[in-house]
């Protein structure tokens, strides 16, 4: 079954909705990624993952589809390095709603938010409160290395998680374009780096600080541990988890509005 919201015609995609199929809607960025990966790495990462998702939903009975991933979004901490597109919140809220409006009128009702882009999350998690009763539907919205963090560790050798042009990143780009990764660079990408935000600020405290603050070569985390073979089982394990999720009943019918709760 076609799960790409692109390649339908517009019939088709109402007998979808009619079918109460969620809509996935992948938001990612375009920036930097150190000196060894291209610009687009979150669009690539977060598409992949989508339709990856889409297709371990289906095995589960579900019906599901993926559309066009957004592929910019807030991306102001990545700016002193060249080759990023950014959006202020404003406009990247407007654009979310937009899709998602437009989605909801054509009569889905489950609509996921699958963030590939740290720098989106606040700002998704704001947009999907205000789209949430604004629009009368449980939408979801989450982050694929944090909805899938235990899958992502048992495979990764020498980071606990995903960070950025690291280890995971890197991997995942070998097993879906290898021919992007330069690397010959992946070494240059070992420079300068200083402790994260979190280490500099007291417990629930929070500053921005560009990552250019953070690291001289604009990546993190340990591109030189990457391989095809673990992104590939990376891709497989983040699938699995975050279709177990999307598919379990409780994420959809628990109460969210103050006349459900009896």
């Amino acid at each position: 079954m076609e799960t790409e919201w692109r390649r339908l015609r517009a019939d088709e995609l109402r007998e979808r909705a009619r079918a109460e199929a969620m809509v996935i809607l992948p938001v990612a960025s375009l920036e930097q990624h150190g000196p060894h990966l291209p610009v687009e790495v979150d669009s690539i990462l977060g598409e992949t993952i989508a339709r990856r998702t889409a297709q371990a939903v289906l095995a589960r009975g579900e019906q599901a589809l993926v559309l066009p991933v957004i592929w910019t979004g807030i991306s102001e901490h990545h700016m002193s390095f060249g080759g990023t597109v950014t959006l202020d919140y404003a406009a990247f809220a407007g654009l979310i709603e937009g899709v998602v409006r437009s989605v909801a009128r054509h009569g889905f009702r489950r609509i996921v938010l699958l963030n590939a882009h740290g720098g989106n999350e606040n700002a998704l998690r704001s947009i999907t409160d205000d789209l949430t009763p604004k629009l009368g539907l449980p939408i979801v919205q989450f982050t694929y290395w944090y909805a899938a963090a235990a899958a992502i560790a048992g495979i990764l050798e020498t980071q606990t998680g995903l960070t950025h042009a690291c280890e995971a990143e890197t991997s995942m780009m070998m097993a879906a374009r290898p021919e992007l990764v330069a690397r010959d660079r992946i070494p240059l990408a070992k420079s300068n780096r200083t402790s994260d935000t979190q280490a500099d600020t007291p417990p629930g405290v929070h500053r921005w600080r560009a990552i250019g603050a953070r690291t001289a070569s604009g990546a993190l985390g340990n591109p030189e541990a990457a391989t095809a073979e673990k992104g590939e089982r990376l891709y497989a394990a983040i699938a699995e988890a975050v279709a177990a999720k999307l598919c379990d009943p409780a994420l959809w019918t628990l109460p969210w509005q103050a006349d459900q709760i009896r």
